[in-house]
Parts: structure tokens; sequence; C-alpha cells
């Protein structure tokens, strides 16, 4: 289960729009799943094409933009929670919002209260900010993305700190890196994923398959630790 996908065309790169005939060929069988017109164009827009993918396999993230009335998307939290999507992935830097201001924690208190977690890409913050988000709202649960592997003692300082925070394995492809984070924080702390098609996914795969981990250590990270913090 790939917790970080694409869908959608991208700018500047012949990078395939449909993800599904990738997994088929790595043996993905679901994706947790953003739109690139999200990321590089119109939130809204993008989150309009991905909740009408319509295919099971393809779960959507959809990406809020939490500001006042008329500078925000979607128009409210209550219009997230209609969504009913089981996780939202947030972009402050790329989208111009203060993660830790007042309207963003605003937002996202409701939308932690409602049990919805939230993905975020390390270089949309910082730890810093992540520190504060985790103090102002000790129960939000954040998959991090994109951790990479020269970060990694910054991870872990995450991991130690915020009890709720899950780290994507995608990027951290030093050798021993995802085996080092799981003998001190446990594997159900560590989740599948890859960001393709913009970054490899074939990499993330085949480490997945040659872990140095118990049986069980590795089933966590391939699905069971995604199935357990949605």
């Amino acid at each position: 289960m790939d917790a970080h996908r694409l869908a959608g065309p991208v700018p500047s790169d012949d990078l395939p729009a449909d993800p599904r005939p990738e997994m088929d060929r790595l043996g993905i069988e679901a994706a947790w799943v953003t739109h690139t017109l999200s990321l590089y164009s119109d939130a809204q827009e993008g989150n309009e094409a991905l909740l009408a993918l319509g295919d099971p396999r393809l779960r959507p993230v959809p990406v809020v933009v939490p500001g006042v009335a008329g500078a925000c998307a979607p128009r409210d939290p209550r219009e997230v929670l209609d969504w009913g999507v089981r996780m939202i992935r947030l972009c402050p830097s790329r989208h111009r919002f203060e993660l830790t201001g007042p309207v963003a924690l605003r937002w996202l208190g409701e939308l932690s209260s409602a049990g919805l977690p939230v993905a975020i890409d390390l270089a949309e913050t910082s730890p810093a900010e992540l520190r504060a988000l985790a103090a102002s709202l000790p129960g939000l649960r954040v998959l991090l993305l994109n951790p990479g592997y020269r970060r990694l003692r910054a991870v872990a300082e995450l991991m130690e700190t915020i009890a709720e925070l899950r780290v994507e394995i995608g990027t951290v492809n030093t050798q021993g890196g995802v085996e080092w984070l799981a003998e001190r924080f446990g594997a159900g702390r560590l989740v599948f994923g890859t960001g393709a098609p913009e970054k490899d996914d074939c990499g993330p795969r085949f480490m997945l398959d040659h872990l140095e981990l118990p049986p069980g250590d590795i089933e966590l990270i391939a699905a069971g630790s995604l199935e357990a913090m949605l």
C-alpha cells in the first residue's frame, strides 16, 4: 500500500499521469493519491479531479489550504469532513500559509477532533514548526513525507518528541536507515510510500523486499502501520 503517490500531469516533465500501470508492475495493491493540479495549480480544481477518479485502488488525499473566508480551499473544515476522505495533505510553503497560525490551528483542531490525519512533506515545513504544531494539537496524527536520508538525525528527534508522528520511508534510502528507525521507534511508526512518479518507486519497492527486519515488521511497514494510523 503506497501512502504517497500522485495522479495527473506534472509540469515540464513527461511522466505518467495514471499511476495504475506502474502500481500493477510493482505489485502495489492500493495507493493514497494526491492530484498534481492541487500541488502545481489550483487546490480546489485538483481536489475535484481527485475525488472524481472513482477507482477504489486510488484512495484520495486532497490538499487543504486553511485560510480566512475567500482565501481558503475548501471553504471551511466542515466541507473537508463532508468529502469522507481518510487523510488530507498540507502544503504550507507551496500554498503560502502558516502551519501554526491561528487559522490553520483552528481548522486542524476541528479535523483532528474528527480523527482525520494529515500528510506533510518535510520540505514544506521545519522540525521546529512540526514540534510547535504537536504542542498545540497533541492528538493530531501526522504522516511525514519525503524525510530523506540526509536529515535522519532530525527525523529521529521528531519521532522521539512527537508521539503521533509517522514517517514515510521512500526517501530513507541509506543502508540500514529504515532498520535503524525501526529498532528505535518501532516499525508501527514507519510507512511505505514512494512519491511517484516524481520520485522513484522501484527503489522503495526493492528496499521493502530486502529490509533486514522480522517479517511482522515488514508487513507493518508495507501496509499495517498506515492502516492503523487511518
